[in-house]
């Protein structure tokens, strides 16, 4: 048995190095500005996350470009997290996802350098390349929105984000391929 659990943690770590995916940038959708003000509030507090190399707001849009450092960690929470510090709600986040053969489960999961996803519409995939994905999971997009997806998600973690993935609470972000 032991054999066995040690052979699955090293094919796990293998399959972590050959399937690398990093997130390049993201188009952030803030609700809630009235003003350049308000921009500026949020700019400022997504710049103060290490992993973001640049912001760059489209007033025009309501939106947000976010590039992200080579070779970070990012954490898709933080910046909601970071976009309600300053006092307003995330309407929506696609991120470009750069991926190296990332295969995808019959159940639409994945899991890349300790990042559980599961795709709304990706089942039996290998993803390669760059991948436009959007984040499906509450408080990433409207209230209606996330009502709507979660009549159709067949994912039992998609009303709280986690799950257990080897015996592990763990946080799994829904996405939706573009």
């Amino acid at each position: 048995m032991k054999t066995i659990k040690l052979f699955s943690i090293i094919m796990l770590l293998f399959a972590v190095n050959v399937s690398a995916q990093k997130i390049t940038s993201a188009d952030l959708q803030v609700t809630g500005l009235t003003c350049s003000m308000c921009s500026n509030a949020t700019q400022k507090s997504l710049e103060t996350l290490g992993f973001i190399s640049s912001v760059k707001p489209d007033l025009n849009k309501n939106i947000f470009v976010l590039t992200f450092k080579k070779d970070a960690d990012i954490n898709l929470d933080l910046v909601r997290k970071k976009v309600q510090d300053a006092g307003f709600s995330v309407g929506g986040l696609t991120a470009s996802f750069s991926f190296n053969q990332v295969k995808v489960d019959e159940k639409g999961q994945a899991i890349v350098d300790g990042n559980v996803y599961r795709f709304v519409n990706a089942k039996n995939k290998t993803l390669n390349g760059t991948v436009k994905a959007s984040v499906v999971d509450k408080n990433f997009i409207s209230g209606s929105a996330f009502k709507k997806q979660a009549t159709t998600a067949n994912s039992d973690a998609y009303a709280s984000g986690t799950g257990l993935i080897n015996g592990k609470k763990t946080r799994i972000y829904h996405l939706s391929i573009s």
